[in-house]
């Protein structure tokens, strides 16, 4: 199983990139479906998995070794700033603050204010960023995305660290 997965590099990125889709999909769900608004913190965090599912299809689709390492390389940097964006949304969490001010969305906040403003705004995140509006196994959205963005970086790190096939 693990020669079949790593000794494929390309198999391995598409594989990553369906993951990274069917999470996506998954939020889609949550949010049409089911109801649950997602905060700004939640919206950087999407972006970080679109980013992580286009640098890995795009790695699977090239042959050669340095495209893909540098698909590679691109996702995990993806990856690390979604697992920091997960954290920081984790922690808020379990340390809500004390007056809670309803943040506004990420739309909002682009329309209302300039880039340069609105972009710490959404990193900063509003009170809604700190509610938990869903949970599985006792783990918050937040949680969850913590543990699949650090999954996905130690899969990036064993693709870009792994010894070429002997030929």
């Amino acid at each position: 199983m693990i020669d079949w997965y790593f000794g494929a590099p390309r198999r391995a990125y598409g594989l990553i990139c369906l993951a990274c889709v069917l999470m996506l999909a998954f939020g889609l769900y949550l949010q049409h479906v089911v109801g649950l608004e997602p905060c700004p913190m939640c919206i950087v965090q999407r972006y970080a998995l679109v980013l992580v599912a286009l640098f890995t299809g795009l790695a699977g689709v090239f042959r050669s070794r340095g495209l893909q390492a540098t698909g590679g390389v691109l996702a995990l940097v993806a990856a690390a700033g979604g697992a920091y964006t997960a954290a920081a949304q984790s922690w808020l969490q379990w340390n809500p603050p004390e007056v809670v001010t309803c943040g506004r969305d990420l739309y909002g906040m682009i329309e209302t204010f300039p880039l340069k403003r609105a972009l710490p705004m959404i990193f900063r995140g509003g009170g809604d960023c700190s509610k938990v509006d869903w949970s599985l196994f006792g783990l918050t959205l937040a949680n969850w995305s913590f543990i699949a963005f650090v999954v996905l970086a130690v899969l990036l790190l064993v693709l870009l660290f792994r010894r070429p096939a002997a030929r």
